[in-house]
């Protein structure tokens, strides 16, 4: 599977759950830590997120890497 499309799919998995939480990205960026404009670039599919940093998103959405991986479907 192509890198670029595996970030799309997790980008676009991260958006679909924190507009399902109802939370704003900055809202959603404050709550675990993390710059909005690095965690708006995670949504886009701009980044190779490290594990620590997935792990570390997953939990500020309530899931876990795993699921996230499934809704991402890779």
């Amino acid at each position: 599977m192509d890198k670029a499309t595996v970030q799309g799919r997790l980008g676009r998995a991260l958006r679909a759950r924190r507009e399902a939480m109802q939370v704003s990205q900055e809202r959603f960026a404050d709550s675990i830590g993390m710059h909005r404009a690095y965690y708006s670039s995670l949504e886009r599919g701009e980044r190779n997120v490290t594990i620590e940093t997935l792990a570390r998103v997953a939990k500020g959405l309530q899931m876990t890497i795993a699921a996230l991986a499934k809704d991402a479907a890779i």
